[in-house]
């Protein structure tokens, strides 16, 4: 979609502390050079090796993403991230005026860097009290000051409050936002739990309005799809309307969470996706890819999935081989003669110029684009339109791993989504067994908002644990396997057999036009002894007709139902009792629906990879919950000796027909 849609520049996330560096570079690797994507790169720099930071802008550099959107990350917490004195970053870095600072005298110009904004405000803690535009302008000016050349936004749905926000930039005081671009971010909605879940962590309000439309179609997922398009078209189309300061470019940042197809629609609705109109004859031979010239963008043109060169302006002129190709360009239709100049001063007082190139010439395609080869794909239409199934009922980590939405949606790794101090808090200072088990019990009865491993850790929640319907009627079955076997449950679903799909408990998809199935199952933590004494030979005794399940510990030893019956069956090992072979490509649909005029649907799946995957970030949940305690402590040490010694555990109970459905809770809860 990326050659479909033709992108101005794409961003790439940076996890908090640094702990998706690797990936992050990687994947602008992937974008920049093997795609040929404009690329710019989030980059935190707090709570991290300090040589993080220095790595990761060398490591751009040389992959030739020369856009950074230079942001602070959490509040600076050195104890917390257990960081040596000599190698912590908070030394030098604890605001993101730091970090603009820091590559402005390191690589001069050499970067375009962006900052963040906040149209309703920003605060630290979950309970937003704070939050003021007012209070953030003086640190946005001086972050302009320092050099940043565009302010890329927090997403929101509030078109006022935007309008006002862009008013107050432009009108402050110091002149220094008078004609700096302002990139709005634009969230499309992708379901009701994710539009719930970005909100409460961004700190973002629903207007009333939109929360109406969004609510009378809340339990089908298809709905709020479409209804989110519109509601998304209709802020683009209002935004568009907004004034600009002349030469000033007016682009939106679109969030995909990896789903392209709500993004394709609003795109076209909106006539967003640029025509290719120059023609292919390659760029002249005396026209260095190095050398840039002033553009005034055209609105409709300007559709930016990141920020980057439409906002500085180099006078230098530097080698081609200076860097790694390709270099970042501006992509255009205009032929490059008829480019005049636009000059804009800066804090930095230097003339500066736009990367550029054709479209031929950046691997876009150069036939028109329009929706019988732009989105065919995304309705589903074709062969592989048919496979592109994962953005229809998107769902995190119980979608199939090979979902480009598999995972985490906000992108960011592993977190318990509160500080330090909230953790303490909500968990207080466990150092016992009957610690943790308390936790869990008091979410389960609805007394505690969340456990560390919660997609929403909401503080501020008046309604307990605020469990889901359908999650209530196991209630006394999820206490049992807590309070009496010692098992810590993580997730969990009841049977379903043939529910109507506008059931208020347990109804999904389009109401009235079809019905819903679910099996039961189960994930939860439970000690290697309890596992290897008890659990495990009672799982083995009943088979897969009954039950299908994964087990792995931190260290990556994994087994399953398929490992241990039949030809795959090996040996016990030391800790969980069997090793597995590298992949028993194993997978069970646990939600299915079936609908009027559709192919099942099965939103989620249980398998070998997703959960392998899974586990990896369930076990770094624990090191993340040890560093609100002070290192030594008893309560670092006890959290660090569950997350050696516990055994992840998902089962699913295979039968959902009649009594059968709770045949799941009898095996694990019964002696």
């Amino acid at each position: 979609m990326s050659q479909a849609l033709r992108p101005l520049f794409v961003t790439v996330t940076w996890g908090a502390g640094g702990s998706t560096a690797a990936k992050s570079l990687e994947l602008a690797d992937i974008c920049q050079r093997q795609l040929g994507l404009t690329t710019c790169l989030h980059l935190t720099c707090t709570n991290m090796n300090r040589k993080l930071v220095d790595e990761a802008l060398e490591e751009a550099k040389v992959l030739g993403v020369r856009n950074i959107l230079a942001l602070r990350g959490d509040p600076p917490r050195s104890k917390e991230y257990h960081i040596d004195e000599e190698e912590d970053s908070n030394g030098d870095f604890t605001y993101a005026v730091d970090l603009v600072r820091y590559i402005r005298k390191l690589y001069g110009d050499y970067f375009c860097i962006g900052v963040a904004g906040y149209p309703e405000g920003h605060t630290d803690e979950s309970h937003p009290e704070h939050q003021s535009v007012e209070r953030d302008l003086d640190y946005l000016v001086e972050k302009t000051k320092a050099g940043a050349d565009f302010i890329m936004t927090q997403l929101t749905y509030d078109l006022q409050a935007y309008t006002n926000y862009e008013n107050t930039l432009r009108s402050h005081s110091s002149g220094a936002l008078k004609t700096i671009p302002i990139v709005p971010g634009m969230m499309p909605i992708q379901s009701y739990q994710i539009l719930k879940r970005i909100t409460k962590l961004s700190h973002v309000k629903i207007p009333d309005a939109i929360s109406a439309r969004i609510e009378a179609v809340k339990n089908d997922d298809e709905a709020v799809k479409k209804v989110g398009v519109d509601i998304l078209s209709e802020m683009v189309e209002d935004m568009k309307s907004l004034p600009s300061p002349s030469a000033t470019p007016r682009g939106f940042h679109f969030f995909t969470l990896n789903l392209e197809k709500s993004i394709s629609f609003i795109l076209e609705r909106c006539k967003l996706i640029p025509p290719s109109t120059e023609s292919p004859s390659p760029v002249p031979s005396d026209v260095d890819s190095d050398v840039v010239v002033d553009v005034n963008i055209s609105t409709d043109n300007a559709i930016p999935n990141g920020t980057g060169h439409p906002v500085r302006r180099r006078s230098h002129r530097r080698s081609s081989a200076l860097n790694s190709q390709p270099h970042n360009r501006l992509i255009v239709d205009q032929d490059l003669s008829s480019i005049h100049p636009v000059s804009r001063s800066s804090s930095s007082n230097a003339t500066t110029q736009l990367h550029e190139a054709p479209a031929v010439g950046s691997g876009l395609p150069a036939a028109q684009a329009n929706r019988s080869n732009t989105l065919l794909i995304s309705e589903g239409l074709g062969s592989l339109g048919r496979e592109a199934t994962w953005d229809d009922f998107p769902n995190g980590r119980w979608g199939p791993s090979s979902s480009p939405a598999f995972g985490e949606i906000d992108g960011y790794g592993p977190s318990l989504h509160v500080t330090g101090t909230q953790a303490r808090q909500l968990w207080g200072s466990p150092k016992t067994h009957k610690d943790i088990t308390d936790i869990f019990t008091r979410h389960v009865n609805g007394t505690l908002s969340c456990v560390p491993w919660s997609d929403e850790n909401d503080m501020s929640s008046t309604q307990g644990g605020a469990l889901r319907a359908e999650t209530l009627t196991i209630r006394t079955e999820l206490l049992n396997l807590i309070q009496n076997r010692g098992l810590w449950t993580l997730a969990s679903q009841p049977a379903v057999n043939g529910k109507k799909s506008d059931d208020p408990v347990f109804g999904w998809g389009p109401p009235g036009e079809g019905f819903v199935f679910q099996k039961a199952f189960v994930e939860f933590f439970v000690s290697s002894k309890t596992w290897r004494e008890q659990l495990r030979p009672k799982l083995i005794k009943y088979g897969e007709e009954d039950l299908s399940w994964f087990a792995t510990n931190r260290d990556k030893e994994y087994e399953s139902s398929a490992t241990v019956s039949g030809p795959n069956s090996r040996r016990p090992s030391a800790t969980l009792g069997w090793p597995s072979p590298k992949n028993s490509n194993m997978s069970n649909a646990v939600t299915w629906g079936v609908f009027r005029g559709k192919e099942i649907v099965t939103p989620t799946i249980i398998e070998e990879e997703s959960f392998r995957a899974w586990s990896n970030e369930a076990y770094e949940i624990w090191g993340e919950w040890r560093k609100v305690f002070p290192r030594g402590s008893q309560e670092e040490k006890f959290l660090e000796e569950m997350e050696k010694d516990l055994v992840l555990v998902n089962v699913v109970g295979q039968r959902f027909a009649g009594k059968d459905g709770g045949r799941l809770w009898e095996i694990l809860g019964g002696a």
